[in-house]
């Protein structure tokens, strides 16, 4: 059984004990323990259940690449599901708990799945779950629902704090071993600014554990050595606990950094998430051993032959007492080596090789092991733990020569180069035959915008899996047994049966087996993508560490082709599973999405102002006066702004700088209207279509200079616009020199509004804003009581207007400054509401009530705002197909109640008969409805098929227990001619 050894384990305290518990039993270990070390030290072997089968499961591995060991972690609102307990370091009060099991671990009713195995072989779901709607909705999806997942997520909110954070170098180093210091020491050393980024609590890797001499050092004194000098270099970071979780565009790095896990509540946060932009990075990443696939593969005392020997060495744990090797390669004696070192037994090494002659048998040999040359195991003994293994032939098809009585199996099938970070963004990769494995293609690598690397890979990560090959590819010396040729092997024995090949595992946590591979294969699944999906190989939280190649070997072999020949699955980010809490950051409760405010809310507030929800912002729906009803107060704000002037806080207007040689030719891609063509000094009304051609916004754009234009959006709109350009650019047009910025909260802009808004302007003083200096559509730079502003005159209610744009941190003054010059000429502020019955007055279209994601400008009378003169723009194409020109389409009208009643926002209009629902023909409905203060009656807006067609038809829009009659009118109720704005 396993048990902590009396002595060694390089990385505890023994003076400092820690108690913590598993299922709810105390259990005791020390400083520096993984929580997998400590469990195994107190002979728990059993942790886990597999996910389909609910197989009993243990340790498999010693870190990141573990599938079996998923405990939960905590309780309550810090309780946390499928946490590794490899990679989970020990403190005192931990609380763990299996999961996947009811009622308990060692007694689980879901183990029945394994004994019915053959009814659920891979892609069982596809075939069973399509017999019928009715028995997917009452049977199989409640019952998917309920098994779904591992553990159970905390319904309490989190109570830690999470943070993100930026770092720029020249070179980022993923990975701490000897091959990552080395490339660190080198780059340092040159005075680049190097950061290295280790996922776990401790530098160097595996050499501390497999033993040597680099540079005439031991591996503790040669990483002591160079950490001491890395330390003493200013542009070099160490950070330990931090994951390279993946490579993104042009190089940019994520990173995930496990701040204080294991030391809760010391007031750090918890985790952190950092991006980093670095010139190049390092892959040092190291290797993954692969496991051997035999029957009962996956019974708990079965591990892989580097983590039976890492527990040895770096926590002093015996995973058995007599443990038997099945390997083929040298590499995994140094595994029998630990444990005759630690006291305990080996029975045997079971090597698939006919001929073991290398350094590291022999040395096995002489302290008298038994060495069983081309020999597999046919299956491994034992349900909850390993009682023994039936050794049978290689080469034959499972016949037991002999049984060997154990408690732990140490099983190596070679080992595969950590690559992910190289192909997360189209590094290729190369297969070395003789060592079976992916390595880099140190001729394909990744490449930035410029075409240069990327990424370089070093070490293990770079297909060197011996010390003394790192050594040298760093430039330095390693003295180390040397290891002979490894035999491929992807199956024990190469001929087993179908039944043991029910019982080798390949994926553990999915519960994938040879015989699913392979049925996949007889199946038609020829895609190794196809295959993934259908078996779930390598879909589980570990990603396919483990069990990717060994999978695309056995299905390499089963349609008869080489391995290179079928290919790997793609690589994806992140290399391990990320916490939610670091997506987040600080973005929640009221950060979540934080509420804008804009520079004179404070002036809004202390009027007692009634706001509405705009995107993010509040903005003033009206201002009220004591005793006025909100109706009174907006029909008071539009008389006044129509008669004297009015002022309206505009900053919430999207405003997106569009910058660069071909920003030009990019608007004419994304409006619909021409704007490389609009002369520096003018401003032009827009709309954007998506690419379904339906209209998605409007606004303003202003010509600032040859290279630069500024576009204005909806309020709501302008984080989704400047991600919609952003699309475009870096998906379609990354060729394109074109840069946007969104500036939206870089300015506070007011419009002053009404016959007087002249004479305000021109009492603040400091720039001629006459018609001929400043014409309609067009703009100025100056100062307006002595701040610098940019003035447009531009309308959106139909009268004189000048909308002023000064920094955002003087918007506050400038009001104050047009309130107090606004005050002689009877000046009101007015809210989104007057603006909005003066914008329908005007027949003016508001994103959003006009549209619906199924409007196309032309059913808006905005054909005028359509180029003629351009090949194309974002929704052209689709505006041609025949449903978009039927002339039976409903198209804007103005709507006026026979009455002067006011039209319920959104009513339908009736036509004669009834749908195939019982429901009665429609043929229109209201957009938009107010009253008019101006008109003293009832106007609105609204889509009617063929409409403009339809002028003076009186239509009837059933309202509850009312009827309102209304006729179809021209969209424009004031000014048609437009002689107010243009004065």
């Amino acid at each position: 059984m396993s048990t902590r050894l009396a002595t060694g384990g390089r990385l505890i305290d023994r003076s400092k004990s820690l108690t913590f518990t598993f299922d709810g039993k105390p259990m005791r270990g020390f400083q520096g323990d993984t929580l997998a070390a400590a469990l195994l030290a107190g002979g728990q072997v059993l942790l886990g259940r597999s996910f389909k089968y609910h197989r009993p499961r243990g340790l498999l591995a010693s870190g990141a690449e573990e599938p079996n060991a998923l405990v939960n972690l905590g309780r309550n609102a810090r309780q946390e599901p499928d946490q590794r307990v490899t990679m989970t370091e020990l403190f005192d009060g931990l609380e763990a708990s299996s999961q996947n099991r009811w009622p308990s671990l060692a007694f689980d009713i879901g183990a029945i799945n394994d004994k019915l195995y053959k009814m659920f072989p891979a892609g069982f779901y596809y075939k069973t779950f399509m017999i019928s709607l009715g028995a997917w909705a009452k049977v199989f999806e409640p019952v998917i629902r309920r098994a779904a997942g591992l553990g159970n997520a905390a319904k309490e909110a989190d109570p830690d704090r999470y943070e993100q954070a930026y770092a720029f170098c020249d070179v980022l180093v993923a990975g701490g071993g000897v091959a990552g210091l080395a490339a660190a020491l080198s780059e340092g050393r040159a005075g680049k600014r190097v950061i290295v980024m280790e996922m776990t609590a401790h530098w160097g890797g595996r050499a501390p554990v497999d033993g040597g001499l680099i540079d005439g050092l031991t591996p503790d004194d040669w990483i002591a050595k160079t950490l001491a000098e890395l330390r003493t270099l200013p542009n070099v970071r160490l950070m330990e606990r931090t994951m390279v979780a993946g490579m993104h565009l042009h190089g940019s790095i994520i990173a995930y950094e496990r701040v204080a896990d294991h030391t809760p509540g010391d007031g750090r946060p918890r985790h952190r998430l950092w991006r980093v932009r670095p010139g190049i990075t390092i892959n040092a990443a190291g290797a993954t051993e692969r496991p051997l696939a035999f029957a009962g593969n996956d019974v708990p005392g079965v591990m892989l032959a580097s983590a039976v020997r890492d527990y040895i060495v770096n926590w002093a744990v015996s995973p058995g007492d007599r443990v038997v090797v099945v390997a083929n390669n040298d590499d995994a004696y140094r595994t029998a080596l630990a444990v005759l070192d630690a006291g305990l037994s080996v029975p045997a090494v079971i090597d698939a090789r006919d001929n073991v002659t290398g350094v590291l048998p022999m040395q096995v040999k002489a302290r008298g092991v038994r060495i069983l040359e081309g020999r597999g195991v046919a299956k491994v003994l034992g349900r909850t733990g390993v009682t023994g293994v039936a050794i049978c032939a290689q080469a034959g098809e499972g016949g037991v020569i002999e049984t060997l009585p154990c408690d732990c199996v140490a099983m190596s099938g070679g080992w595969s180069p950590n690559v992910h970070l190289w192909s997360h963004v189209g590094g290729k990769l190369l297969w070395d035959a003789d060592a079976a494995l992916f390595r880099p293609d140190a001729t394909r690598p990744p490449t930035g915008r410029d075409g240069g690397p990327i990424a370089a890979s070093v070490g293990a990560a770079n297909g060197l899996l011996t010390l003394d090959a790192i050594a040298a590819e760093a430039g330095m010396t390693a003295e180390v047994e040397p290891e002979a040729p490894l035999a491929p092997v992807w199956i024990m024995p190469a001929g087993a049966t179908q039944a043991l090949r029910y019982k080798s595992f390949l994926d553990f946590q999915n519960d994938v087996k040879v015989s699913d591979v392979e049925l996949a294969a007889r199946e038609g699944y020829t895609s190794v993508e196809h295959t993934k999906r259908y078996t779930t190989l390598g879909m589980a939280s570990d990603q396919g560490k483990s069990s990717n190649i060994n999978g695309l070997a056995i299905l390499s072999d089963a349609l008869g082709q080489t391995i290179p020949e079928t290919g790997t699955t793609t690589f994806r980010p992140p290399y391990n599973p990320i916490s939610f809490g670091a997506m987040a950051g600080e973005a929640r409760g009221e950060l979540f999405q934080p509420r804008r405010r804009t520079a004179m809310q404070d002036w809004h507030e202390a009027q007692h102002y009634h706001w509405e929800p705009v995107g993010f912002w509040r903005r003033p729906y009206c201002y009220p006066k004591a005793g006025e009803s909100h109706r009174d107060a907006v029909n008071r704000e539009i008389d006044n702004t129509r008669t004297n002037v009015g002022v309206l806080d505009a900053s919430t207007l999207g405003k997106i700088l569009v910058k660069g040689p071909d920003a030009g030719k990019f608007l004419d891609m994304m409006y619909t209207n021409m704007m490389s063509t609009l002369p520096v000094g003018k401003c032009r009304y827009g709309l954007m279509c998506n690419e379904n051609g339906f209209l998605s916004d409007d606004g303003v754009v202003v010509r600032l200079s040859e290279d630069s234009w500024l576009c204005h959006t909806t309020s709501g709109g302008a984080d989704r616009i400047h991600a919609h350009m952003e699309d475009w650019l870096q998906c379609e047009w990354w060729d394109w020199k074109v840069w946007t910025a969104n500036l939206t909260e870089q300015y506070a802009q007011i419009a002053v509004v009404g016959p007087k808004a002249r004479k305000v302007l021109e009492a603040l003083g400091g720039m001629d804003v006459s018609k001929a200096a400043l014409p309609f559509m067009g703009w100025a730079e100056g100062t307006l009581a002595g701040l610098p502003v940019r003035v447009y005159r531009i309308s959106f209610s139909g009268e004189l207007s000048y909308e002023i744009a000064v920094p955002a941190n003087m918007g506050a003054a400038l009001w104050d400054k047009v309130i107090a010059a606004g005050k002689a000429f009877g000046m009101m502020p007015y809210g989104t509401e007057a603006l909005h019955v003066m914008r329908a007055e005007k027949g003016f279209i508001m994103i959003g009530d006009e549209t619906d994601g199924t409007v196309i400008p032309q059913d808006l009378g905005l054909g005028w705002a359509i180029s003629k003169k351009k090949a194309d723009y974002i929704g052209k194409r689709a505006q041609q197909r025949s449903f978009m020109v039927a002339p039976d389409r409903w198209q804007l009208v103005g709507l006026e109640t026979l009455d002067g009643s006011v039209l319920p926002d959104g009513a339908y209009a009736t036509a004669e008969g009834f749908n195939a629902n019982g429901q009665r023909n429609t043929q229109g409905r209201v957009t938009s409805s107010y009253y008019s203060p101006t008109l003293k009656k009832g106007i609105a807006m609204g889509l009617v098929p063929n409409g403009p067609a339809r002028m003076g038809e009186v239509l009837e829009f059933p309202a509850g227990d009312k009827l309102f009659r209304a006729r179809i009118v021209d969209p424009c109720f004031y000014d048609k001619e437009g002689e107010k704005s243009d004065v």
